[in-house]
């Protein structure tokens, strides 16, 4: 019988496993709540692939381990693979896939939903009606419809956000080096990214943490926007320099900003810090201003992607177990 272990199950993610349990019955399963390490590698003695979800690396001392005890596929739940050390999955002969689509509509509603609350202020609004302040001014809110929306990055979920911007009325200008045709048709792209932050009154961000794009919102990039840019960053947290965009609040350069993601979120996302001392700094600083939303990483968080994102991932460690490879397969 083929047998698969998962790391890193969540509570929310057990009736999603259990769902896809019961219409495969002919596989074994076994799971865990940890995270795979080079110590918990162990766990999956005697399996024919492990299914993870995780921020940690993917270190070579990781896949070793896990090669060690000889399971030599992994299946990623997420989409980012640049966690991976892949000259030493080359090395020992790791078969990888991830969920390159699970929900794109999850990750590109919540990026306009917070950006349209940035532009309505709801977050200031929120606070006053708390306090049982019940005024107007000076609260005043700006339509989405009136803003040149600066799109980077159209492959899936940005492609959705377009279409959810045009159901506003936004004008969308857009840019990505690998061009959409029907996009590409309807005019939409600019033909450089400082064309698009020339004319952008919000920016939001639709593409991988790949090398290429570390930092690309830095201080250089914030000076070619427009003054009282708006910002959202729902993608992968090393697209911006988060000094560079304390920095640009501070002088007004940036009127707004909303974060799903974060550089530095292994240990700080997904964690109650209630009552006790906040570890960072910058987060607690963005946290507490009226024109800053953040979220812990939880734009995909909705009960159709993480059913997806399960489903999926074991779809592909069953086919690699079985010698075929599955659509997911990640080519490296």
């Amino acid at each position: 019988m083929t047998k698969i272990f998962a790391y890193g199950i969540r509570e929310d993610e057990k009736p999603a496993l259990q769902e896809w349990a019961t219409a495969h019955p002919e596989i074994e399963i076994d799971f865990t709540s940890e995270l795979l390490t080079p110590e918990t590698a162990a766990l999956a003695q005697g399996a024919d692939g492990a299914v993870v979800y995780q921020q940690l690396d993917y270190t070579r001392d990781t896949l070793a381990a896990l090669a060690n005890v000889g399971v030599k596929s992994i299946s990623l739940r997420n989409v980012g693979t640049d966690n991976i050390d892949f000259d030493a999955a080359r090395e020992f002969g790791f078969k990888i896939s991830n969920v390159p689509v699970y929900s794109p509509n999850a990750i590109a509603e919540h990026s306009i939903i917070q950006m349209s609350r940035l532009l309505r202020r709801t977050k200031p609004l929120d606070a006053k009606i708390a306090k049982h302040d019940l005024r107007w001014a000076p609260t005043i809110g700006r339509e989405v419809r009136m803003q040149t929306v600066g799109v980077i990055g159209t492959g899936h979920i940005g492609q959705v956000a377009i279409n959810i911007l045009k159901g506003f009325g936004a004008k969308v200008i857009a840019f990505d080096p690998y061009q959409n045709d029907k996009l590409a048709a309807e005019g939409l792209y600019v033909n450089s990214l400082d064309e698009l932050y020339a004319q952008a009154d919000v920016i939001s961000l639709y593409v991988p943490g790949v090398p290429a794009n570390h930092h690309m919102i830095n201080d250089e990039s914030i000076a070619k926007m427009k003054d009282g840019v708006v910002i959202v960053n729902c993608s992968r947290g090393n697209l911006v320099d988060i000094d560079a965009i304390i920095a640009g609040l501070d002088n007004g350069k940036i009127s707004d900003f909303a974060m799903d993601v974060y550089e530095n979120e292994v240990g700080l996302f997904n964690e109650d810090w209630s009552g006790k001392e906040f570890p960072d700094a910058k987060i607690a600083d963005l946290i507490a201003r009226p024109n800053v939303l953040v979220t812990p990483h939880t734009a995909f968080y909705t009960t159709k992607a993480v059913e997806e994102m399960v489903h999926q991932s074991f779809d592909a460690a069953v086919a690699f177990a079985g010698g075929q490879t599955p659509e997911t397969a990640v080519e490296y």
